[in-house]
């Protein structure tokens, strides 16, 4: 998995799915979030009980949000964590291998959402756009 903190979006797929939401972007991205927060939360609760079954859904889950908004180490990470926990389930097998990988799990989310909240914030689009923020040179008493 990607560490490094340039890599943790795509975002030219983040930039697609911005336009293609359009106004929904921001509703969509809050989902992702709460989304992201519960599974991640919901595999945390399924590795202390345990249990592989639990692991799943919630994994399967962040996967397909993250790789939606070009959060493809999260994505990877999500999709890793499910496979094993399915070879769990079909071997009926506790998920105590897949400890590191949760524990790594939430941290990364936070990592990617901080990097997406960046791109995402109104206030850096405006002073992007606008130059808000910059002071530009003077030509008063030039020319």
């Amino acid at each position: 998995m990607a560490s490094d903190m340039g890599t943790l979006v795509d975002w030219g797929v983040f930039s697609r799915t911005r336009t293609e939401l359009g106004a929904g972007f921001v509703r969509i991205l809050g989902y992702f979030r709460e989304d992201g927060t519960k599974a991640i939360g919901a595999i945390e609760d399924a590795i202390r009980a345990r249990n592989a079954t639990a692991i799943v859904i919630p994994a399967h889950t962040l996967k397909g949000e993250s790789l939606q908004f070009g959060a493809q180490p999260l994505a990877e990470l999500a999709e890793h964590i499910e496979k094993v926990a399915r070879r769990c389930v079909e071997a009926r097998n506790e998920p105590d291998e897949l400890l590191p990988d949760v524990v790594r799990l939430r941290p990364l989310f936070e990592q990617t959402m901080a990097q997406i909240d960046r791109e995402a914030s109104p206030l850096m689009q405006r002073r992007n756009a606008a130059g808000f923020g910059r002071r530009t040179p003077t030509t008063f008493g030039q020319g």
